[in-house]
């Protein structure tokens, strides 16, 4: 495995019109456009019709996180707004459920808009009507941190947990490139139709397209699928600023998977798998990791009680294996592990990057959206397809060239591709 540290990120842009970013969902799920790319010929299509292109048997993985209403608008008495974007869970509470589930107050890791308005020992108030009954939420300053603020936030009545405090105070934080605000339709459209565990402040956007006429169709073939949780963080849409990827710190995200789901990857390994957008990717790769830290080391916390969760940090998948351990043997290693500490889930926090030079365990093709200039997503879409041998030059740009020249809507709510990995 090459360690893609000396990257350039300057071989990884591209133009984007504006007017080919998609500002609004189209009005049915599974008419938006889809690419297929394999061995350097590309197909196109509608959502509608993927199962075409999906082989029998196949195990598609989904990613079920639920974005929450995370951002909070304040109104000081002298008319100033400050917004409050509720990042991640303070690091007291051992995960984003349990964060969520917080009655009374909660402490929460976020931007602050207008902050310079905000002065120390002023508390935030402001009041929520909902039917007859009405929602006292407060905001207090707690901490400045290199990047973030540390946010108490108390409420009352307080039998209600966060998770709906957020869903009565809060609105739907759309991606920074859709520029205008959030409508009502959004509430809807921005959640997959299968979302479940609520954390995430991004959707899993590749999810979007998916409806229960297309799940009903890949049934009908045999394709199993699964379910992964990973709490997308704003983090994914931090571009990448320095010049090689040695000196960008990649954003940690939080992932929680039963271990049936790992026991059902595991079982299916001989099988396609394919990842339901870049987070259910990065999971499902981070398994196989997870599994080999505790295959090579036995260097996995128990993750119980209050004892450290596993992490698997940046740049450790590319540090070289004492030996070639198998998807098999690493996941194999992982429930070992999980059957040893009684656990029914692992949740842990992964901060992988996958960039041109990894070698890919587990994952076999990749359904996703079209991805920014300079970002970590782009770099892991050219580490799947790798470069086009008809031609020579990097799959990806071929990919985005022929998407960019065939009026393909891009980013959050545009259209897709199925991308298959350069040895498949």
């Amino acid at each position: 495995m090459k360690d893609p540290r000396h990257l350039s990120i300057q071989d990884f842009t591209y133009f984007l019109p504006e007017e080919r970013i998609a500002k609004y969902p189209l009005a049915e799920r599974d008419a938006s456009k889809l690419l297929v790319y394999k061995e350097g010929k590309i197909k196109t299509d509608t959502y509608r019709n993927i199962s075409k292109y999906i082989p029998e048997d196949s195990v598609l993985v989904f990613n079920n996180t639920k974005v929450v209403e995370a951002r909070l608008l304040f109104q000081k008495e002298t008319g100033g707004i400050i917004e409050i974007f509720c990042l991640e869970p303070h690091e007291q509470y051992p995960d984003i459920t349990t964060a969520m589930q917080q009655k009374e107050k909660v402490l929460w890791q976020c931007l602050v808009g207008g902050v310079s308005k905000w002065k120390p020992g002023l508390v935030l108030e402001k009041k929520i009507q909902t039917g007859k009954n009405e929602i006292t939420l407060c905001a207090r300053y707690i901490e400045k941190r290199a990047d973030s603020f540390i946010i108490e936030l108390s409420w009352t009545p307080d039998h209600i947990g966060f998770a709906e405090l957020l869903h009565y105070a809060g609105a739907i934080p759309l991606p920074p490139y859709i520029k205008r605000s959030v409508e009502e339709s959004d509430k809807e459209r921005y959640q997959t139709v299968y979302a479940h565990a609520e954390g995430s402040v991004a959707a899993p956007t590749a999810g979007l397209h998916f409806t229960p006429k297309i799940f009903k169709e890949l049934n009908n073939i045999h394709v199993v699928r699964d379910f992964v949780t990973l709490h997308v963080g704003a983090g994914t849409f931090k571009p990448v600023k320095s010049e090689t990827m040695h000196e960008h710190i990649m954003h940690a995200e939080w992932i929680d998977v039963s271990k049936t789901t790992i026991e059902n990857i595991f079982n299916d390994l001989e099988e396609p798998i394919v990842a339901v957008g870049t987070t259910s990717l990065r999971t499902i790769e981070s398994l196989y990791w997870l599994g080999v830290k505790q295959f090579e080391t036995r260097g996995l916390e128990s993750g119980e009680g209050t004892k450290k969760m596993p992490e698997l940090s940046q740049w450790e998948v590319y540090k070289p294996l004492k030996e070639n351990i198998s998807a098999g043997a690493a996941l194999r290693a992982l429930l070992d592990w999980m059957n040893e500490n009684k656990l029914d889930r692992l949740i842990a926090k992964t901060q992988i990057l996958i960039a041109p030079g990894y070698e890919f365990k587990i994952i076999k093709g990749l359904i996703t959206n079209f991805h920014q200039p300079q970002s970590t997503l782009l770099l892991l879409v050219a580490a799947l397809i790798g470069d086009d041998l008809p031609t020579g030059k990097a799959g990806w740009r071929k990919v985005y060239d022929y998407a960019l020249q065939n009026d393909f809507r891009f980013l959050s709510y545009g259209d897709g591709c199925l991308l298959w990995l350069k040895s498949c």
